[in-house]
């Protein structure tokens, strides 16, 4: 099957052919007539196989005739994160060259002003996260009743950040007869239930089982006997040098070990940058863009990163910690091995992390061979020990006779022996000279002052 056959028009098959693609995957092919028809879609397919071309190809065809009015967007393709739309903007303005279509990208992080700016215009296509969309549109500045298309992307991740009640609120102020394609990698309850409330008899596509790894990906899995963290990057380390990593992203559960990673990668020389939700906008932008470029050989990673990023030629995936959900074991490797390439993924597993590996073992229904790596057992020796030539030595135990004597409270004798001699004697001269003089002003009786009616009864 070819892009011809989806019934795009010629302006768009000259747009994805210069793009380089020339053969739809299973998802677009299956999801693109549907949504040409005008009908409401559920696409649910792994990451990596081209949801986003899914519904941006189709959304330009349906809006190449027409214009938006100010603040009123004629489309609205809704993401969970910041590069997750900025990814779907890239692809707009790839799919969209040669046509008089308007995209805004609505995104925090960054000014209000140049984004109220493009919606004051009016914009064909709006492409948003959850939160800024309604902070726009509680200052007034966005009006949602225009809406003909409406997409949700990634919609478990969705859910996963708590973004449903924002997700309810802007279904409910765009107009209930729109066309809506909504689009997940697995199918919660909780999205199920989203889907039985707001679309209308929607065409189900569904390309392969939810939660399954791609064929491309070859697992490997390093397990260690602890869990200290020194050990655990040393054994990172030795993944990463290997002859056949090009490039690769690390991901780690929590954001505060995505900065320590980094830092202790640079240290030992390799090209590595983190990103996480902690960082600015345009210092995350500029991290994919360097790494996209190549310019960045590794990019350090918390699962602000995992979902849905189209990030070409990621040779390697390296789990440093077992995600604690299974699903994001799935979308983490799922940056590799992408467009029908090879990729390869190494999970390193500690003995704290054996329930969490074995959820993903039982979801993927996999066995992951262990990767022997070539002087493991040296380096975490060294690691474990110390720096070379230096044991780390407890220190050691006083006895108990050395305790008692220094806990014991020092005699009169010795305390005076302890203090300075010359500011003893001054300080009982001050002492005693205070005392002298207090006693040189006490009153006994009425002194000098005796009362008349005193006197006169003696």
């Amino acid at each position: 099957m070819t892009f011809d056959t989806l019934g795009l028009s010629p302006k768009l098959l000259a747009a994805i052919e210069a793009a380089g693609y020339s053969e739809p995957t299973p998802i677009q092919a299956g999801a693109i007539p549907l949504a040409l028809q005008g009908r409401d879609v559920l696409g649910i397919a792994q990451t990596g196989t081209g949801k986003t071309a899914s519904f941006t190809l189709p959304l330009i065809e349906k809006l190449a005739r027409g214009r938006a009015k100010a603040r009123m967007p004629r489309s609205l393709i809704v993401a969970p994160t910041r590069e997750l739309a900025a990814q779907c903007a890239e692809n707009f303005e790839t799919y969209a060259t040669g046509q008089k279509l308007s995209m805004a990208l609505l995104i925090g992080g960054v000014a209000f002003g140049p984004q109220e700016e493009i919606l004051n215009r009016g914009a064909d296509v709006l492409i948003a996260t959850p939160g800024r969309l309604l902070d726009h549109f509680g200052r007034g500045k966005l009006l949602l009743n225009g809406v003909q298309m409406l997409v949700v992307d990634e919609a478990d991740r969705m859910l996963d950040m708590g973004f449903i009640p924002d997700l309810e609120k802007i279904f409910s102020l765009t107009p209930p007869r729109k066309q809506t394609l909504f689009f997940s990698a697995t199918m919660p309850k909780e999205i199920q239930s989203l889907v039985d409330r707001f679309l209308n008899n929607p065409e189900r596509i569904e390309v392969t089982r939810p939660a399954t790894t791609s064929a491309n990906i070859t697992q490997f899995l390093v397990r260690l006997d602890n869990s200290v963290p020194k050990v655990k990057r040393t054994a990172l380390r030795l993944a990463m040098s290997r002859e056949d990593v090009r490039n690769g992203i690390i991901f780690a559960n929590r954001k505060r070990d995505v900065d320590i990673i980094a830092r202790s990668l640079k240290k030992h020389g390799f090209s590595a940058d983190p990103i996480h939700g902690d960082l600015d906008q345009n210092a995350r932008m500029a991290t994919l863009d360097n790494f996209k470029s190549g310019e960045l050989k590794f990019l350090v990673a918390s699962d602000v990163a995992a979902r849905g990023l189209d990030i070409p030629n990621v040779s390697h995936v390296f789990n440093y910690d077992v995600p604690h959900h299974a699903d994001d074991y799935v979308h983490r490797i799922g940056r590799t091995g992408r467009a029908g390439k090879t990729g390869e993924s190494v999970t390193i597993s500690t003995p704290a992390d054996s329930k969490s590996l074995d959820a993903v073992l039982k979801l993927i229904k996999t066995d992951v061979p262990e990767l022997a790596l070539e002087g493991l057992k040296e380096a975490l020796a060294d690691a474990e020990e110390g720096p070379r030539g230096r044991s780390k030595r407890k220190p050691q135990a006083r006895s108990k006779d050395k305790e008692s004597s220094e806990r014991a409270p020092k005699s009169d004798a010795k305390r005076a022996e302890a203090k300075p001699e010359g500011k003893s004697e001054r300080s009982r001269s001050s002492r005693k000279d205070k005392q002298d003089e207090r006693a040189s002003q006490r009153v006994v009786g009425f002194g000098d002052h005796v009362p008349d009616f005193m006197r006169a009864s003696s």
